[in-house]
């Protein structure tokens, strides 16, 4: 037991930004295409967290031409490049489904205020 809690400890990132469900993130995603790779940015809304240490991941859906999209992510895996915060949500719940029945501003977060 000890030898699989010791490979999970190698595999975790020393640094990760801290994000919550309700934040607009922007994830840089290592994509391989043929021979080639190339960093892909998709950014959105955290919905779900799930999980933990090394098997941690979350969900991020947006609205591409009218359709909503979510993608789901592995949080330490190597092809996660970068993970920026755009903005803080305000919300109540860990799991944020409602946002699927959702267009226009009711799909919208609010934004939470960060006082100095």
């Amino acid at each position: 037991m000890d030898l699989i809690k010791a490979l999970e400890q190698e595999q975790l990132k020393e640094s990760m930004t801290d994000f919550n469900v309700g934040d607009t993130v922007k994830v840089h995603y290592r994509i391989k295409e043929g021979n080639r790779e190339r960093i892909q940015i998709f950014e959105g809304t955290v919905i779900k967290r799930q999980g933990g240490s090394v098997r941690e991941t979350f969900t991020v859906r947006r609205i591409s031409y009218g359709v909503g999209v979510e993608r789901t992510f592995p949080l330490h895996s190597p092809r996660v490049e970068k993970l920026e915060v755009v903005r803080k949500g305000k919300v109540r719940r860990s799991r944020l489904f409602y946002l699927r029945e959702r267009t226009g501003k009711s799909a919208k977060v609010k934004e939470k205020k960060m006082y100095r």
